[in-house]
């Protein structure tokens, strides 16, 4: 059981890790995402440049965390061991996809807010819940103008609604949901700053 832990779990991290915006504003524009905008390497920053990278960036940041999970998945049906067992090793892999995005090997572990990875790999655990995080974004951002803002708040009410929604067994994956939360949350301090003082700006895209 340690052995799948630990191998699902470097799996992911290093899955997680990818800076995918980075790569492609670098590829692409032949600029570094991090002295520019926010100097975030997510898909909210790529898009004040490129609304096209930043889309793309988005549906590959949330492949990593999927695409982590689903590995995990596989690897705990190969090893044999029992559900409860499997479900900790598999929300062990969705926690080390959000580290690796947020903590980079790459980038002298520093990263993105590990947003758009941790909704793959929730989305890839628990479709319904996830998808109603999904809309309280939405929401927010519809009314705010604010992804960070939105964000957050998807972060903090998504454990609550997974809570409500799961059935016992599948409630294992909580822990991993909250620690997921925190970290976002977290990553999110200098956003904070500025709601809290006016100066953090909304969404704006660049259509190029």
């Amino acid at each position: 059981m340690v052995q799948l832990c630990v191998l699902v779990s470097v799996v992911a991290y290093l899955l997680g890790s990818i800076p995918v915006g980075l790569l492609l504003m670098r590829i692409f524009r032949g600029i570094d995402i991090r002295q520019t905008g926010s100097g975030n390497i997510g898909a909210t920053n790529v898009a004040r440049t490129s609304s096209g990278l930043g889309l793309l960036t988005l549906v590959l940041d949330v492949l990593k965390g999927y695409v982590a999970v689903v590995v995990a998945v596989v690897l705990a049906g190969q090893w044999g061991v029992g559900p409860q067992l499997g479900k900790v090793a598999i929300g062990l892999a969705a926690l080390a996809a959000v580290l690796g995005h947020t903590f980079s090997v790459w980038l002298r572990f520093k990263g993105g807010k590990g947003v758009a990875t941790s909704l793959g790999a929730f989305l890839a655990l628990m479709p319904v819940p996830t998808l109603v995080g999904v809309a309280v974004f939405a929401v927010v951002v519809a009314v705010s103008r604010f992804v960070s803002l939105a964000s957050m708040t998807a972060a903090a009410t998504l454990p609550i609604i997974a809570l409500l929604m799961l059935e016992r067994p599948d409630r294992l994956f909580l822990p991993f949901m909250v620690a997921a939360a925190m970290i976002i949350i977290g990553k999110h301090h200098q956003n904070i700053r500025r709601l809290l003082t006016g100066t953090e700006h909304p969404l704006h895209l660049r259509h190029r």
